[in-house]
């Protein structure tokens, strides 16, 4: 990629990122009317399944970070510096199932175009791993928030922080596929050589 095109590409983002900031309410509302549809399609039972398995890969995470955790269904203890224990109630709606409805969404546009099927499969499941992973990172941090710093900012972080995360991972994802997966489009080269 020539750097001028680099330049457009990260000015580009950096204006999305400040739209999407200053827009936080409306992605918060987007992400409860998925929720409202989500619900009244009955995904809520098979995805609070998931949770309990979350839960103790959450614990993990949180050991890994030196701090005492456990796990009991879908609930998440963490104890403080002093010894306190927090508990957390981990629901169906907390594992970030709305991430992945994004991702796919992006998939949509991103993948576009005629590129080859390998490389379609490669972005698809490092696409879904990494988002998955972020989703347990992001459980994890709010743990560890309430833990570490306090319930209140532990909330706090849960509720913006979060999509602020899945935001930059979209996009920090799609430079990734893009320039070492997907390489430019054969229109693209196309139309570069003509």
């Amino acid at each position: 990629m020539k750097r001028p095109n680099r330049d457009n590409v990260n000015l580009t983002l950096l204006a999305l990122l400040c739209a999407l900031l200053m827009l936080l309410p409306l992605v918060t509302t987007f992400d409860d009317l998925l929720t409202a549809w989500a619900m009244q399609l009955g995904a809520n039972s098979p995805l609070q399944t998931i949770v309990p398995v979350e839960a103790r890969m959450v614990v993990g995470l949180l050991g890994l970070a030196g701090l005492h955790a456990a796990a009991s269904g879908s609930y998440l203890v963490v104890w403080d510096g002093a010894g306190v224990m927090h508990t957390l109630y981990i629901s169906w709606n907390c594992i970030g199932w709305q991430s992945l409805v994004l991702l796919g969404v992006s998939f949509l546009s991103g993948l576009s175009g005629r590129h080859p099927i390998e490389a379609r499969v490669q972005v698809i499941v490092i696409g879904v791993a990494g988002t998955m992973l972020l989703n347990l990172l992001r459980v994890a941090a709010v743990a560890g928030i309430a833990a570490t710093i306090g319930v209140t900012p532990a909330v706090l972080f849960h509720d913006y922080g979060g999509t602020i995360l899945v935001v930059a991972f979209l996009f920090g994802f799609w430079i990734f596929a893009q320039h070492w997966i997907l390489g430019p489009s054969p229109e693209q080269v196309e139309e570069a050589a003509a």
